[in-house]
Formats: C-alpha cells, sequence, structure tokens
C-alpha cells in the first residue's frame, strides 16, 4: 500500500483537501483509505450506548458491527499512542493511504497552508514535506506549490509520487 499525508496547522485546509482528494482519487477507480491524528480526546460512542457502556466496564476493545459498517474501539488504559506503522498495519489492502496529521513521521507529505494562519511555514524545518497547497502563491520556497483548491493538480501529483499514475 501507498501512504501519502496532509499537514498543516489547524484550520489550514487539511480535512477539506483530503476529502476532495478522496473524491478525486475514488473516480480515478483507486482505493483510498485514510488516518486521521487527533490531538485531543476524543469519542466514537456516545454515552448510555451499549458499546460505551462495555468501554466504561473495562473492555480493551469493542467491536461494533451492522449491515452497513463495522468499527473496533481500542481503549489505550494507560498505554502508549501506537505508532503510525501500527496503524496502517490495521487497515485493510488499498491502493493509498492518505494521512492527516503525524507530523513527524517521516514518510512524504503536502503542507496545507492559508495565509490569515500567521504561523511560519512547517516546511522549512521538514524535509518530508515535498509539496505546497496554499492560497498565497506569494510565498518564497524550495517545493512545488499549488492552489490550495487545485484539487485535479494536486491528486496528479501524489499519484506521481507514489507511483500510482
Amino acid at each position: 500500500m501507498k501512504i501519502f499525508g496532509v499537514v498543516g496547522w489547524k484550520n489550514s485546509g487539511k480535512t477539506g483537501l483530503i476529502e476532495r482528494l478522496l473524491v478525486e482519487i475514488s473516480c480515478r477507480g483507486l482505493s483510498v483509505s485514510t488516518i486521521k491524528h487527533a490531538h485531543h480526546n476524543f469519542d466514537l460512542d456516545q454515552e448510555g450506548t451499549d458499546s460505551y457502556r462495555h468501554r466504561q466496564a473495562g473492555a480493551k476493545e469493542v467491536v461494533l458491527s451492522s449491515k452497513k459498517r463495522w468499527a473496533v474501539i481500542s481503549e489505550l488504559r494507560g498505554s502508549a499512542e501506537p505508532s503510525l506503522e501500527y496503524l496502517i498495519e490495521k487497515i485493510s489492502p488499498v491502493d493509498l493511504i492518505l494521512i492527516e496529521g503525524f507530523k513527524t513521521s517521516g514518510h512524504e507529505k503536502i503542507e496545507t497552508y492559508r495565509s490569515e494562519t500567521l504561523e511560519p511555514l512547517l516546511l522549512t524545518q521538514d524535509k518530508t514535506i515535498v509539496a505546497l497547497a496554499s492560497d498565497n502563491q506569494n510565498c518564497e520556497c524550495r517545493v512545488p506549490k499549488f492552489n490550495l483548491d487545485d484539487t485535479y493538480s494536486i491528486a496528479n501529483f501524489i499519484l506521481n509520487r507514489v507511483d500510482l499514475l
């Protein structure tokens, strides 16, 4: 499986770009999955549901299944956060995995950047960032630049980088 990442500051357009890339790349007949890093405590099920009650009672993993989807919820219960490599191993085989976040991992990435972010570009300190998708085409950088909304060209770039074009 091929992997490629999307990184950037909060509200820089990462999720929107991934949504558009999923549509674009899937329409080309390729299978795509995603891994998203969350910096906060999150919950997939709500208080009062059976799966929530199972977790609260001490289950390390809860598997939910229906006719439309299934999911595994794993509680770390004090264990270290799993590595990106471990998470990739858990994904069913696909052509491409798009990774949102995981800034410090060694895979290739595109940085999303909006002018109003007012933060420095991450790519100045990270050699794994191989392209920039921004609403500001005037910024100087060492990597190819794309308009943040040019999903077609960004998809071509990514698919070329991972040898799927």
